[in-house]
Parts: C-alpha cells; structure tokens; sequence
C-alpha cells in the first residue's frame, strides 16, 4: 500500500536517468491508493515517462495548485503539466476543486482530465461545465488502463516530453 501525503514518483528510460528532474509532471488527485497504484503501473507499461506526485484530497490539491504551506516551493513542487482529478474524495471533493479551478487558479495553463469511478452524465456534465478538460471513467480492466494512459500522452504530454 501507498503511504498518502506527498509522494512523487518518476518513470524515466534508464538511459535518461540524468533527465528525470526534466520529465513532465503530472498531479494525481486521488484517495484511493489501488487506482493510484495501477495508474503508475499503466504510466509505466505505456511508456508514459514522468513525474507523478500524488496527494489525497482536493484540498491538497488546491494546496498544491495554489503554491500554498509546504508547496510553496516550485522548485521541489513545479507546476504540473496535467490534472487527473477524482471526484469523490474526503475533505474537498474533485468538484469543488474543479468550482475552484475555475473562480480563481486560470491564471496559468492545466488540462484537468477526470478520472472517476462514476459514469454518470449528470456528473459528467457538471465536470465539463466546471472547466474539465475531459472526463474518464476509472477502467475496470488494466487494458482499458494502459489504453487510458496512452491517450494522456498522446493528447497532453507528448509535447512537454518532447521539450
């Protein structure tokens, strides 16, 4: 299992070790420590090589975006290239993150994709209109993961990797 709180993890070719502080850097939004753990697992099956920090609820997530208390610092926690956002977390929910996003973060670029458990059009919906960039059910098999993840990088990243 995943300790929760900050954590960061960099998927590089071991030939581009030297790189890994270069690698684009994704902020997972997520309580529940199996998808994180699968989702890393997809990254790296799918060649999608980047930085991953993680934090547990929204309100660590608008923390993070922010640049708030132990964020404060973008050099040790850059601006992240892409959002995956769950909706359902404890504390502050991935819809009022997104409610935030909109009212007061816009003031630099991030895609937020939506990853959740939940297919249904009504949350969809509200996602979208809060200012989602896509929204993604959480796959129930590892394939539709890796296929997931492949699309993160060919729509969001493939352009930050290649900088």
């Amino acid at each position: 299992m995943l300790a929760f709180g900050y954590k960061s993890v960099t998927f590089f070719y071991r030939q581009n070790a030297c790189k890994m502080r270069t690698q684009p850097l994704i902020l997972v939004a997520d309580d529940d420590e199996d998808d994180v753990f699968l989702l890393e697992r997809a990254f790296e099956k799918a060649s999608v090589f980047v930085r991953v920090i993680v934090v547990p609820n929204g309100e660590e997530a608008i923390g993070y975006l922010s640049g708030e208390g132990k964020y404060s610092d973008r050099k040790e926690y850059p601006w992240p290239v892409l959002m995956l956002l769950d909706l359902k977390m404890p504390m502050v929910d991935g819809f009022d993150v997104l409610n935030w996003w909109r009212e007061r973060g816009r003031e630099r670029d991030l895609p937020i994709v939506v990853m959740s458990t939940s297919n249904h059009e009504a949350d969809v919906k509200r996602a979208m209109d809060l200012g989602a960039a896509a929204y993604r059910v959480k796959p129930s098999e590892f394939e539709r993961l890796l296929a997931v993840a492949s699309e993160l990088r060919d729509r969001w990243l493939d352009q930050e990797m290649t900088r």
